[in-house]
């Protein structure tokens, strides 16, 4: 009897059960007219053999819940949307996802093919208004893989391919869209699960390759290496700080987008990438899709530029001309790994001690920011209390608000920052995607007042409320659309637009009271005005979080700036 309950017997009970194969904990679902026979497979079939299903009020929130729990865990997720409309809010999501090579599995119902004479067909007018010629064309420029299920027993080969290349490198999000015919249809008689593709191995870097590299290293007199992102596990910030120590390297994390080094470790120059490449010799490029901007920030054409990745040349990127004199296709880690075994040059030394130097000097230099007066709070100031609050296992979503040289990270994956495709929205979810990886972590969400408005925080705060899941957020709010002002001051520094009192499309005033937004889903909320403030708001927010394990908001005056 118990065997006979836990064989799938449906394309969709296939489909849950596949997912599951594949390793898959939860199905973040925004459920619709298409999701029945879904849900009865959730309801009929162990849970053990069946992804957890977590419900969510909004597709964007499923989407960078996913997001979040891959990059703290490594362990990529799925969600579920309601056919072309789900589809289309979770959209922004994919595209993130895909910017910075994040497997997430995406997956929508699709409007029943059939008007009549099979189950699962036509049975509401929205059926007829929601069919398109093509709608995995809202997805297909931006995922690794799409297919449209036909057959009910593809639902388990089909998935486990689409899973192989999901978290194949480079990694990045797949699609299925799901007609209600076939996931309702019974599976064949004999049906068997087909078994489980392996995962591509990484690639290897080419011997003669990074040959070549070291004796351009050894060349050098002030090699850089430029990084913007590591991975889950923390494998290439421990390889990368042992290789820039090795060789005299220094290392600088320009727009980065997860924090690869810790603050304190001695080869890292700082986070702007005009700054480290001034004197630079030679460039490498590590796994960053966007090392420098070419128009203010390029290295000098007499510079060797060496860029490694899975994919080093970015492709899918279709304009993106950055100097090439080396590209080394290769796992990052497994490309230091290789660096590593090559015993360092004579000069190496002397390298290393003027790193040292340079990296110290430049820490010296750099002021420390106060509290200020009565008025709105610096963004230097709120990020270097929020840092203080970190232990060795917190973790910060950060999106338009925390400014990493005024922090103290105590190792890589401290802080995420959104990723460049620029979906407005990401973090706040994503930070509920990491907490529910790790209820006992801190997880804090740093958010400008535009970006909280775009995650959807009612439906963020249900989720938090609903699950159990503490997080910490935090609004830099200074009123308007800093991001858009400071490029058009940029743009047009002597134009019509700054002179006016107010430039036009930036404001967002009268904003409402987030504090109550948040209170509407019980969370402790206060706003706070001066930056003397924070640091006991902070400590409190803390020992709510830890003692009563319930969401916190703190709404922060902060002043506007044309820096960031």
């Amino acid at each position: 009897m118990f065997e006979d309950q836990a064989r799938p017997k449906t394309g969709g009970e296939a489909l849950l059960t596949a997912l599951k194969a594949c390793r898959i904990d939860y199905l973040f679902a925004n459920a619709g007219t298409d999701f029945p026979p879904i849900i009865e497979g959730l309801a009929r079939l162990s849970e053990s053999d069946v992804p957890t299903p977590v419900t969510v009020p909004h597709e964007t929130a499923g989407m960078a819940m996913a997001h979040g729990h891959w990059l703290v865990t490594g362990r990529p997720q799925a969600v579920m949307v309601h056919v072309n409309v789900g589809l289309a809010n979770a959209v922004m999501g994919v595209i993130n996802a895909a910017s910075d090579n994040v497997p997430v599995f995406v997956l929508s119902g699709r409007t029943p093919l059939t008007e009549s004479g099979r189950k699962g067909g036509r049975m509401t007018p929205i059926q007829y208004g929601q069919e398109m010629y093509d709608q995995t064309s809202l997805v297909r420029d931006v995922v690794k893989f799409d297919y449209e299920l036909r057959y009910p027993e593809q639902a388990d080969s089909v998935t486990k391919r689409a899973a192989s290349l999901m978290t194949s490198a480079p990694e990045g999000p797949v699609y299925m869209s799901l007609p209600k015919e076939p996931l309702t249809e019974a599976l064949p008689e004999g049906f068997a699960p087909a078994p489980l593709p392996a995962t591509a191995t990484p690639a290897l870097p080419d011997t003669d390759a990074i040959a070549t590299l070291a004796a351009w290293i050894a060349e050098a007199q002030s090699p850089v290496v430029l990084c913007q992102r590591g991975d889950p596990q923390g494998r290439v910030s421990a390889l990368l700080s042992r290789c820039a120590e090795a060789f005299g390297l220094a290392v600088a994390e320009p727009f980065s987008i997860r924090n690869v080094l810790a603050s304190d470790d001695p080869v890292l120059l700082g986070y702007n990438p005009k700054a480290a490449t001034a004197e630079a010799d030679l460039v490498i490029v590590l796994d960053s899709g966007v090392p420098w901007i070419e128009a203010v920030s390029a290295p000098g054409q007499a510079t060797r530029v060496v860029h490694i990745g899975p994919d080093p040349l970015f492709r899918r990127m279709p304009v993106r001309g950055y100097q090439t004199d080396l590209a080394i296709t290769s796992d990052p880690a497994m490309a230091l790994e290789a660096l590593l075994a090559i015993t360092p040059d004579a000069s190496a030394s002397a390298r290393r001690a003027n790193v040292h130097a340079k990296v110290a000097t430049t820490r010296d230099a750099k002021p420390k920011p106060d509290a200020g007066g009565d008025g709105p709070m610096t963004a230097e100031w709120m990020s270097a209390c929020i840092s203080d609050i970190m232990d060795e296992s917190a973790v910060a979503f950060s999106e338009l608000g925390l400014l990493l040289p005024h922090m103290t990270l105590k190792g890589p994956n401290r802080v995420f920052s959104n990723v460049h495709a620029g979906g407005l929205g990401w973090a706040m979810p994503a930070a509920l995607g990491a907490q529910l990886a790790d209820r006992d972590r801190l997880v804090i969400a740093c958010v400008g007042d535009g970006s909280y408005m775009f995650a959807n925080p009612v439906a963020c705060h249900q989720i938090a409320e609903a699950l159990g899941l503490p997080i910490l957020t935090i609004i830099k709010n200074n009123a308007m659309w800093n991001a858009v002002r400071r490029s058009v001051v940029k743009g047009y520094p002597d134009g019509a637009a700054v002179r006016q009192n107010r430039i036009p499309l930036t404001s967002l005033e009268p904003l409402p009271d987030f504090t109550q937004v948040a209170k509407a889903s019980r969370a402790h909320a206060e706003r706070i005005e001066r930056g003397a403030d924070l640091p006991d708001a902070l400590r409190r927010a803390v020992e709510i979080i830890r003692t009563e394990r319930r969401q916190v908001l703190l709404d922060l005056s902060v002043a506007a700036s044309d820096d960031h």
